[in-house]
């Protein structure tokens, strides 16, 4: 039995599922990049595919499976600069699994839609049923994420003018775009007496003043300092930040509350 494959066809549907697969797993691991490089990445990754497909050896689906990993780990490292064998693998398993729901809810919606698929408009229902599944699963992601974000975190602040430790617990707020106007660090908030078990640490020369905005205030200035490390426990794991920017704000942090620290989500990715 032969099949006749239209490469310019399967060059579009290979880069399509790959900016849907990209941008997810973006989302799933926490990594951002610019729309310039997903579609570098989706593009190389389309490329790949179809070169392993032209590739006189094995049968199509042997070489489609045999390419899968290298082709994913190629494209997360172009796309979110992924380095590492090892970051690599697993971070191809993530999109992996992504691709396998992906494609579950494809499949979904083209057994709902078994009746138009009638004479032509294959490849353009196709790419349809591919948008429609790509924003059932970011509607999912998004709930699944803020619903992880609203856990609090374990932060430690290393003072080396108090030559110890300070562990405080943190809330990640998704709403906080607070950044330092000059460098653009994102700045994360700590309360007034956390800030007071602090303050010895604190220098003139690392003093920053962090302009905001908020409900009923038009304009306010925050006083902000820099740390030179933080250790944030989230998932097992430990995210590594030096150099990091807190300000000292009341607002949304009372003294009965379970955090004494609003967490910029930008220090969360990797």
């Amino acid at each position: 039995m032969h099949y006749k494959l239209y490469i310019d066809s399967v060059f579009i549907l290979q880069m399509a599922a790959n900016l849907y697969l990209l941008s997810l797993a973006g989302q799933v691991l926490r990594r951002t990049a610019t729309r310039r490089r997903i579609w570098l990445g989706a593009a190389t990754g389309a490329v790949m595919s179809c070169v392993c497909l032209a590739l006189p050896v094995c049968t199509v689906g042997i070489r489609l499976l045999l390419g899968a990993l290298p082709v994913s780990m190629c494209m997360l490292c172009l796309t979110y600069r992924i380095y590492g064998l090892r970051r690599l693998f697993f971070a191809s398993l993530s999109m992996a699994a992504i691709g396998f729901f992906f494609g579950g809810v494809m499949i979904w919606f083209l057994n709902r839609l078994r009746m138009i698929m009638k004479g032509s408009g294959g490849l353009f229902l196709t790419l349809a049923l591919g948008a429609l599944a790509y924003l059932a699963l970011e509607i999912i992601l998004r709930k699944l994420m803020k619903r992880s974000m609203d856990q609090l975190r374990t932060v430690r602040f290393y003072i080396p003018a108090l030559g110890q430790e300070i562990i405080v617990k943190a809330l990640v707020d998704t709403g906080n775009h607070l950044e330092d106007p000059i460098s653009g660090v994102p700045v994360s908030l700590i309360s007034r007496k956390i800030a007071r078990c602090m303050e010895s640490g604190f220098t003139p020369d690392k003093y920053h003043v962090i302009p905001y905005r908020s409900v009923g205030k038009k304009n306010g200035i925050l006083s902000g300092f820099e740390l030179p490390f933080m250790a944030i426990e989230e998932d097992g794991r430990i995210l590594k930040r030096e150099h990091v920017i807190i300000a000292v704000c009341d607002a949304g942090i009372s003294e009965d509350s379970e955090y004494q620290m609003i967490l910029h989500p930008g220090l969360l990715e990797n």
